[in-house]
């Protein structure tokens, strides 16, 4: 069965109509664009400028910089000389020179003797090191024996096994006698208070010497208990 096309629905229809109107109205625009111009308009200023009266030119004018206001000349010191007449006094100081003290040698500049203060030692300084150190009668071979004989091993030392070295200090004073006791490292209650009685049991030493002098010296003395 055929479909019918009604009338309104052609497209066909008046399509050269259209295209001839289209290409008539580009023409008459190609056209019109051709035909439009500027129109140049030249205004003239002859005219106006014939009435401008023309004077002289106007000068440049350039300041230059003022030059620094030169410097103050110096001022002048006046010098004033005082005119000193003949039969005036002018006290003068005579200048000692050395030529002048050699004329009489045997005049000499009397000194007074230094005193040399001679320092006072304290005797009841104690000194630590000194030029000649204290010493124990027959020395220290005899110093160690006496030791060994005179310790008393605590029993109480002994049961419980305890040894070591107990280490003292005391002070030798001129005479030599001991005194100022103290233990600087101990071992066992007993064993310290031992070596304390055998150091107070020990004979006068010989004291130490300072400057050809007795003096107190502290001395350090360690006793060593080992049992057997």
């Amino acid at each position: 069965m055929e479909k019918k096309k009604t009338e309104r629905a052609n497209l066909e229809k008046g399509k050269s109509v259209n295209l001839l109107m289209g290409i008539v109205v580009a023409m008459a625009i190609l056209f019109v664009s051709f035909e439009w111009g500027t129109t140049e308009v030249t205004i003239s200023l002859a005219d106006r400028l014939g009435d401008v009266e023309w004077t002289d030119e106007i000068p440049i004018t350039i300041t230059e910089p003022t030059p620094p206001p030169p410097p103050p000349p110096p001022t002048a010191v006046a010098e004033i000389l005082t005119v000193v007449e003949d039969d005036a006094i002018v006290d003068s100081t005579p200048i000692i020179t050395s030529e002048d003290t050699q004329e009489n040698p045997q005049e000499e500049v009397y000194l007074p003797p230094v005193i040399e203060e001679k320092e006072e030692e304290d005797a009841n300084q104690i000194h630590t090191i000194v030029e000649e150190m204290p010493a124990f009668p027959g020395g220290n071979a005899a110093l160690m024996k006496f030791i060994s004989q005179a310790i008393n091993y605590p029993v109480v030392a002994q049961e419980n096994g305890v040894f070591g070295r107990v280490t003292c200090s005391f002070v030798i004073n001129t005479d030599g006698s001991i005194v100022d006791i103290e233990v600087l490292r101990g071992v066992d209650p007993s064993l310290d208070k031992e070596a304390v009685r055998v150091i107070g049991t020990m004979p006068k030493w010989k004291p130490g010497m300072q400057r050809d002098k007795p003096v107190r010296v502290r001395y350090t003395l360690p006793i060593v208990f080992r049992l057997q």
